[in-house]
This record gives C-alpha cells, sequence and structure tokens, in this order.
C-alpha cells in the first residue's frame, strides 16, 4: 500500500508534510492502473477519476481548499493553504448507473 499524491503543486506537497501525512510518491498525473487496492490517492482529483480510485480498492483524499478568485490560477505557499483553511477530506464515490 502506497500513498500517492497527485498534484503539479510545491504548496501541495510541503503542506501535507507539515501535516504529518507521508507520501511514497508525488505524480504530476494519475495513471489508474497504478492504483492498487489500499493505496491511498491525494488530491483535487475529477469526479469519475476519484470514482475509479475507489472501485479499484484505493481510498481517495480529496484536498479542499476555497481559493480567493485574485488567488485562482496562482503558486499556493504552505502558508496560503493554511491561511484559507485547507484540510484533506477522505470521500467514498460511488459511480451510480441507472439502467437509463
Amino acid at each position: 500500500m502506497s500513498t500517492l499524491l497527485v498534484t503539479r503543486h510545491v504548496g501541495t506537497i510541503d503542506w501535507l508534510e507539515r501535516q504529518g501525512f507521508r507520501v511514497e510518491k508525488v505524480l504530476q498525473h494519475l495513471d489508474i492502473d497504478s492504483v492498487l487496492t489500499g493505496d491511498k490517492v491525494v488530491g483535487n482529483l475529477p469526479i469519475q477519476l476519484a470514482a475509479e480510485v475507489c472501485e479499484k480498492g484505493g481510498r481517495y483524499f480529496h484536498l479542499e481548499v476555497a481559493v480567493p478568485f485574485e488567488y485562482r490560477g496562482k503558486e499556493l505557499s504552505a502558508e496560503l493553504l493554511d491561511e484559507f483553511n485547507a484540510q484533506l477530506s477522505e470521500f467514498k464515490i460511488t459511480r451510480v448507473v441507472d439502467g437509463a
């Protein structure tokens, strides 16, 4: 079992380290085929990709952060993530197939 962080942002890596969250691999792009049962995947993934992580038996941790408009598209430091009250939340996502 590994902990995979999917991010392109150094501030996110620093912030997670400050939280005591141990990460084995930092990836800029998640290859869903690399996720194994029991793996923890951390990031801001599109919902369908997060659902696939869960379908494969992985655990998905979403980095929740309310980024003010004026900071959109900018690199956020660990300090700014703290200022914006970033937090990690685990989600169990299930794709609903209704047969329609």
